[in-house]
């Protein structure tokens, strides 16, 4: 059987990495040798409805202090960074938009979108001085063109601030907790959001453990020469 292909980079280069099976079923997990992602193939995706189904027991009360002080690991590196006033977008805001509360009690305009639970696609047409991605690009079926998407509508010199799990070492993947998770598919090292960086013309740091905060070039071109309509089709399953 062929290994499938790479849902970042597309690359044919991948190898099996890990098989799980517990009590959300049998997945399996591949990793890629061009960009680093380690992922779980579609034939191992939950439907739709079930993933939405599994977002809803998240507790994501924008009142919840707990919640709130989670979202300032991202929130309190970048929100330096910004100008007050400037406009934002938290892409993948889930169901309870905490942050995009927090942002807007500190001063700045925010939009939110959400494709199951806030998913008017407006928002997406606009252009932002900065864009919020909270445990969220794990989630992507096509990594890729969200990110090119993300591109497309953030300003020169914009920052994108995401926080996910960082994949460190592949040896203690299986005992990973953030694989665990059924709706989790894409996991990144930090060669990956390097590979990310480059493709998209963004200059990354690593803020913390868990945190990436990626800035726009001046140029408003896009380095990614790979075919994308993502502004028309705005992706994949996302909280």
């Amino acid at each position: 059987m062929s290994e499938p292909t790479c849902p970042l980079c597309q690359s044919s280069d991948t190898q099996f990495l890990h098989r799980s099976d517990d009590r959300h079923g049998i997945r399996e997990f591949h990793e890629c040798r061009t960009c680093d992602l380690a992922f779980v193939p579609p034939e191992f995706h939950l439907p739709p409805d079930a993933e939405m189904q599994r977002y809803l027991m998240h507790d994501n009360d924008p009142e919840d202090v707990r919640y709130r002080s989670f979202l300032s690991r991202l929130w309190s590196p970048l929100r330096p960074l910004l100008n007050k006033g400037e406009r934002g977008l938290d892409y993948g805001c889930g169901p309870g938009p905490a942050l995009v509360q927090m942002m807007t009690e500190d001063g700045f305009r925010v939009e939110k979108y959400d494709l199951y639970f806030f998913p008017d696609p407006e928002p997406l047409a606009r252009i932002y001085d900065f864009i919020t991605c909270t445990e969220t690009v794990e989630h992507l079926r096509q990594p890729m063109e969200v990110f090119a998407l993300l591109n497309s509508i953030l300003r020169p010199g914009g920052r994108v601030g995401i926080m996910t799990g960082i994949l460190d070492e592949r040896s203690k993947f299986g005992d990973w907790h953030y694989q665990r998770d059924p709706t989790h598919i894409a996991f990144y090292t930090r060669r990956t959001l390097d590979w990310i960086a480059t493709r998209m013309g963004w200059h990354v740091e690593f803020q913390s453990a868990d945190v990436t905060i990626l800035a726009k070039r001046g140029s408003s071109e896009l380095v990614c020469s790979m075919p994308m309509n993502a502004a028309s089709n705005p992706a994949s399953p996302i909280i």
